[in-house]
């Protein structure tokens, strides 16, 4: 590949990142909403927690999970549903014969937004940690960084798939994104430790990235209470999300591919013309 593929494909992703960063402080009153309507469900769970007397670190799970789920909720909504959205407004197009590479949209995209949403998840933990005394200590910083940063990528690398899937099946893209919404909070743990569910729950589970991911970070949060209730060990868990970041991205280069394909060979988008 040349240095002008990789100028283009460095300038189209800051061009697709661009209007995401600029729309965070362009209507700053949503930085409010943003921030205390996820704390309202965070705060069911802590007094439920309290009222239970179940140990002060149960606080930081459920906190530490109200800011993670700002960013399921952007790949859901920003990256997952976005080039259904583009074809609906007759945006797709022009992405289609742009002279760039696909996968520099979407990553864009995926940049942005999760610059965007890093600012709401860091107000919603902020808000919440001293709203509600929550210990955080966090016994290896770097460690702490890398877990988060790998859950990312896959995440982010998840929504690039699922954009591409839910542009093949049409209309029900709307529909998929709301039906993935609320089992993804119970099944990835975001106010618990998933192992309540049992290990073989958990296990499929992991498919999500925010499982295995959340589940890492209260270890190093909370490492003495986090062994008793852990999934499986940090090492083993940054080896799946490292496994899920090349896998997730690996198909949604290909998902990309398969609808390029279908809109030249055969004037369509989707797997019923819809």
């Amino acid at each position: 590949m040349t240095w002008s593929f990789w100028k283009t494909f460095l300038r189209t992703v800051a061009g697709r990142a661009y209007p995401r960063l600029i729309g965070v402080w362009r209507e700053k009153s949503w930085l409010i909403f943003d921030v205390l309507f996820p704390l309202l469900q965070v705060s069911a769970y802590v007094y439920i927690y309290r009222a239970i007397g179940a140990p002060p670190e149960f606080a930081g799970f459920a906190v530490l999970g109200g800011a993670m789920i700002a960013y399921w909720m952007n790949v859901l909504w920003s990256m997952a549903s976005q080039l259904y959205w583009e074809k609906e407004t007759g945006n797709l197009q022009l992405y289609l014969i742009a002279p760039t590479s696909r996968m520099a949209i979407l990553l864009g995209m995926a940049l942005g937004g999760l610059t965007a949403t890093t600012v709401r998840a860091v107000g919603v933990l902020l808000v919440g940690t001293l709203l509600f005394r929550v210990p955080l200590e966090v016994s290896d910083g770097a460690l702490f960084f890398g877990v988060f940063v790998l859950t990312m990528v896959a995440l982010y690398g998840l929504g690039m798939l699922l954009s591409s899937v839910f542009l093949l099946w049409g209309r029900e893209a709307w529909h998929l994104s709301n039906l993935f919404q609320e089992p993804v909070f119970l099944f990835s743990g975001f106010y618990f430790p998933v192992r309540a569910l049992g290990f073989w729950v958990a296990a499929a589970a992991s498919v999500i990235p925010t499982t295995l991911g959340l589940d890492a970070l209260r270890q190093l949060l909370y490492p003495r209470l986090m062994e008793q209730f852990r999934f499986l060990s940090v090492k083993a868990e940054l080896a799946i999300l490292a496994g899920l970041s090349i896998l997730f991205l690996f198909l949604a280069r290909l998902g990309l591919r398969f609808f390029e394909d279908l809109a030249r060979k055969e004037g369509r988008l989707t797997l019923r013309g819809q």
